[in-house]
């Protein structure tokens, strides 16, 4: 077992003090469909604005952020055709294909007054009404997400958010509550299996790793995205990479691995 740790706890509280801070939040996808589509400049041009007309704005949630408005990068929000998109919180306003030139008004309209830029909202091409944010929109409401489920809506680069929403928790009690047979018959009992087609129990697979004799063993990530039209891995990279970790901190727990690797595509 493993006596030393990082106080996981501790981290989270102090980052749900700091994230209570700002007023709102504004999240822009850098996934890499809103990337190809200018996300990056319209952040800059936001953040520019917003030192411009003297509001207060943080990027990183170590500084004083009271009463601020919060700007922040997220993974892949999934409604590629649509981006650039833009979530402001607590409102929960999504404009979409944002551009450098909507930056202004963004900020005079609904960063000052409260109101909603209604040409800059989705319309349901069913219905031709304007959809509000995520909640509203079809493409959304119709997911149940899970894998997926903090993919662009936290900061992919900053550690402290996801240990806010339990990150590591589960590592941490694999390394130190449980032995490494007590986590391949955890993830037996769990049903998981992998995804490939052949759909073999995940517990059972780490069970044959583990007792294989050895000095040394690895963990690899296959994030190669081979298929055509696949963007399942880049998805849960850009969006939650601690997830991949953390993925990876269990099985090395489960088989007696002590190195890893993530494989990608050049």
């Amino acid at each position: 077992m493993v006596d030393t740790t990082v106080d996981i706890k501790t981290i989270a509280e102090e980052f749900a003090r700091a994230v209570a801070k700002p007023a709102r939040r504004v999240n822009i996808c850098a996934g890499t469909g809103c990337v190809a589509n200018g996300a990056l400049k319209v952040f800059d041009a936001l953040k520019s604005k917003l030192q411009q007309e003297n509001l207060p704005v943080v990027v990183n949630l170590i500084e004083e952020g009271e009463g601020a408005i919060h700007i922040s990068k997220s993974g892949c929000q999934g409604f590629c055709q649509m981006g650039p998109l833009l979530t402001i919180l607590p409102e929960n306003i999504l404009y979409t294909k944002v551009k450098v030139s909507d930056v202004d008004q963004i900020v005079d309209e609904t960063l000052k007054k409260g109101t909603i830029v209604d040409r800059l909202l989705y319309k349901d091409i069913s219905t031709g009404k304007n959809c509000k944010g995520t909640d509203d929109i079809p493409f959304y409401t119709r997911q149940t997400r899970r894998i997926l489920s903090l993919c662009g809506n936290i900061d992919p680069e900053d550690i402290r958010e996801y240990i806010y929403h339990d990150g590591y928790a589960a590592a941490r009690r694999v390394y130190c509550e449980m032995t490494d047979v007590e986590v391949c018959n955890e993830i037996l009992k769990s049903g998981l299996r992998g995804r490939g087609g052949g759909g073999f129990p995940t517990g059972k697979k780490w069970d044959l790793a583990r007792v294989e004799p050895g000095p040394k063993k690895y963990i690899i990530c296959n994030g190669d995205e081979g298929d055509p039209g696949a963007f399942m891995n880049r998805s849960v990279m850009e969006g939650n990479p601690h997830s991949v970790i953390e993925g990876m901190m269990i099985a090395a727990r489960a088989i007696g691995a002590d190195e890893g690797y993530v494989y990608v595509r050049a």
